[in-house]
């Protein structure tokens, strides 16, 4: 059994394209989004409709919740909220009335317990869409990110760092970002999970996209956020 999770696309198709392909390569049984699908890349209508398309289990990202209600004072840096709010509109011109409500009705989290271990998947934390939690953070780790005693694995994304930790005999994985890498190391992240006779191997798949391409389409579409966006996706670093 083999299962695709994988998070915070953000409207780069070109990068989730790309993602599929290695999925395909791989022959995943199940794909499991985490989140953040379609705000702040050039083309969220084509992402959000690649999603849908899908036989997956899909759950809400702080990005998909700031699509749906907007971006509130404290959740972004005072100096960005104009610019994002752009962004924001931007977008929305791009997403119609379903989509939106497709993106309001998703749930938070995601309990995988059919298989030989239980999983417990989420964006951020069990409770939060919006509170990073860093792969060093062991105490909040602990804290946040394990509330659930039963489960074998935990799951999330929205930090786009990837990485894999052991604790008390369980394993902690982010999924990194399929469309906006924050690491340094630009090339499109998942995570692929292997389970077979109640043993599992946990890899972190970076795959390789056409960036250029991606940085030409914010051009082309008039992306209020040009110069910002095209630095992130070319160079794997943060806004």
């Amino acid at each position: 059994m083999r299962i695709a999770f994988l998070s915070d696309i953000h409207g780069n198709a070109t990068a989730l394209e790309a993602v599929f392909r290695d999925i395909n390569q791989h022959q995943v049984d199940r794909i499991c989004v985490l989140g953040d699908l379609c705000f702040r890349g050039p083309e969220p209508k084509r992402v959000l409709d690649m999603i849908r398309s899908l036989d997956a289990d899909v759950i809400k990202g702080n990005a998909d919740e700031w699509l749906v209600r907007g971006i509130q004072q404290g959740e972004v840096p005072d100096e960005a909220l104009e610019i994002m709010g752009k962004e924001r509109d931007w977008t929305l011109n791009r997403l119609n009335e379903d989509d939106l409500a497709y993106l309001r009705d998703l749930p938070t989290d995601l309990v995988v317990d059919d298989l030989d271990l239980i999983v417990h998947a989420f964006h951020a934390t069990p409770t939060s869409l919006f509170e990073p939690v860093l792969p060093d953070e062991t105490e909040r780790i602990e804290e946040t990110i394990m509330s659930r005693d039963e489960a074998d694995l935990y799951v999330y994304g929205h930090i786009h760092q990837p990485f894999i930790r052991s604790m008390h005999g369980k394993n902690i994985a982010n999924t990194g970002s399929v469309g906006m890498p924050f690491d340094g190391h630009p090339l499109a992240s998942y995570l692929l999970v292997e389970i077979e006779e109640g043993r599992h191997r946990l890899h972190l798949n970076r795959v390789p996209y056409n960036r250029e391409h991606v940085v030409e389409l914010y051009k082309q579409s008039g992306y209020p956020n040009i110069e910002t966006m095209g630095r992130v996706i070319f160079y794997g670093v943060k806004p």
